[in-house]
């Protein structure tokens, strides 16, 4: 689905393919964009780098955004999402295994729309996965890009 985006910035392989796998037995058959870093990430929202020349009309419908990853964390990743015009409104849903009060607290007030804690059980790690997907990509309305 070209116009249903999902960027996952996560740096570890094997929370990539369980979010994958997740999303695939949740038949949320969305395109699923890796960035594996903050920076990746950037070049993609901001057709930089690697992604330079890319269709900038598709924006992801979600971003599903790890805090603890190389180059730039989440929050700083959070922080320039939300301070450029084009992708300030897109969801962004903090996926993250990080249980600290301040990273949710700073997610918050850097204008996440969500904050989930990773499960570390696969079935319960599946089930969220499934929720997140059922809820931003089906139920919610996304604004429209200025």
């Amino acid at each position: 689905m070209k116009d249903k985006v999902i960027l996952l910035v996560e740096d570890s392989s094997r929370d990539v393919a369980l979010t994958r796998r997740a999303l695939k037995k949740s038949n949320i058959v969305n395109e699923v964009v890796v960035a594996r870093d903050g920076v990746e990430a950037l070049d993609y929202l901001l057709g930089a780098g690697i992604y330079a020349g890319r269709d900038m009309t598709v924006l992801p419908q979600l971003i599903l955004l790890d805090l603890k990853m190389p180059k730039l964390d989440g929050l700083q990743v959070l922080q320039r999402i939300r301070a450029n015009e084009r992708t300030r409104r897109l969801p962004v849903v903090v996926f993250t295994s990080s249980s600290e009060e301040e990273d949710m607290v700073k997610s918050y007030d850097l204008g996440a729309n969500s904050y989930v804690r990773k499960p570390v059980d696969f079935d319960q790690f599946l089930e969220a996965t499934k929720q997140l997907g059922l809820y931003w990509l089906v139920l919610n309305e996304v604004a429209p890009v200025e």
